[in-house]
């Protein structure tokens, strides 16, 4: 299982707009249709990752709670999906529906989206605030596949509440850990 970090894009950074594939419904979303108005968070995952199965609960725990408070979450997949048949549409939507993901997974087949975040890793995760500037990149909580910390969201639980009422996010963030993207060759 490899072990690779964040690239932890500059905090600031304002999100790059993208046109992708809704596996869920079939239709091509933008980010200006799915961001939320007091929050935006992106994560790229994918479908057969240790590290996202490991979080992925937690994952669709923390957009229920967040959802109602104008904070939208959006799931990228940005695999090859020749070299892992895993990762295609057809298999991201039977995954997105029998977790009951409560946000669009959007499938980036060309990689320019994981290249416009520099996502690295999956899980990655973005939080954007209202103005879509970046405030928060890394990890979701330091419980990784295997080192027996419960996994609660902590770091981005805090991040969103933070964005929700005014206070100032940490510039102290620590990459998140997981499966590399697998890129195109």
């Amino acid at each position: 299982m490899s072990q690779t970090p964040s690239n932890m894009l500059p905090l600031g950074t304002k999100a790059a707009n993208f046109l992708l594939l809704n596996t869920v419904n079939d239709q091509y979303q933008s980010l200006q249709e799915l961001r939320g108005k007091k929050a935006t968070v992106i994560f790229f995952i994918c479908n057969h990752c240790p590290f996202v199965i490991h979080v992925n609960q937690e994952l669709v725990k923390i957009a229920n709670n967040f959802k109602e408070h104008d904070v939208s979450f959006i799931a990228v997949s940005s695999n090859d999906v020749i070299n892992y048949p895993q990762d295609a549409p057809v298999l991201m939507k039977k995954y997105a529906l029998a977790l009951k993901y409560p946000f669009p997974y959007l499938y980036d087949e060309s990689q320019d989206i994981a290249k416009a975040y520099a996502a690295a890793c999956t899980p990655d995760t973005y939080v954007f605030n209202n103005d879509l500037e970046l405030v928060y990149r890394g990890q979701i909580d330091d419980s990784r596949p295997g080192n027996q910390i419960p996994v609660t969201g902590k770091d981005l639980r805090m991040t969103l509440q933070n964005v929700l009422d005014g206070v100032k996010i940490s510039t102290h963030q620590r990459p998140s850990i997981g499966c590399n993207i697998k890129w195109k060759n």
